[in-house]
């Protein structure tokens, strides 16, 4: 299962970069066809879709990673223990609006699937499945941190909130 898991954070990566790498070209494309008078609304559509999608699936990647901000202002002087009960509180809040997102991402796709693009024949259901795709994967990604969390709970010298291995994957 691990491995499985690992292929998977391996592919959302390098979906997610090359999706950024066809959206820089689009945009650039679009600018240099732009200064020759030449308009393709196509490109345009094809950027925005690119970077939903690589928006989302980079914050699933970040809070898999131990990449976001995070502000411990309260929690920095309160016991550990303390300390790590909050952190699973959080996990749970966190996991809880992925959840929300999920189910209502997933009916506002099933809704939008006949609605398409203006300049291309894609149904616009694409653009909310890369939401709906990474709010399952960050639900995914949350319940390894609460189980790691839960498992260094019994360390009382473990530190809180370093989870920089994909989510205690290693």
């Amino acid at each position: 299962m691990r491995k499985i898991y690992k292929v998977l954070c391996n592919a959302e990566v390098l979906l997610c970069g090359v999706g950024f790498m066809f959206l820089v070209l689009f945009v650039f494309g679009s600018a240099i066809l732009r200064f020759f008078r030449v308009s393709l609304a196509w490109n345009i559509d094809m950027a925005m879709l690119l970077l939903a999608w690589t928006a989302f699936l980079g914050a699933d990647i970040a809070w898999r990673d131990g990449q976001l901000v995070g502000i411990d202002l309260v929690t920095r002087n309160l016991p550990r223990t303390l300390q790590k009960c909050i952190q699973i509180l959080v996990y749970l809040v966190v996991f809880a609006a992925m959840a929300v997102i999920f189910v209502y991402g997933a009916s506002l796709a099933w809704v939008e699937r006949v609605r398409t693009y203006q300049s291309m024949p894609i149904p616009y259901s694409l653009v909310t499945l890369s939401l709906t795709l990474a709010a399952f994967s960050m639900a995914l990604s949350t319940i390894l941190k609460i189980k790691k969390a839960i498992l260094e709970f019994k360390n009382p010298d473990a530190p809180v909130g370093q989870t920089t291995d994909q989510a205690g994957l290693t």
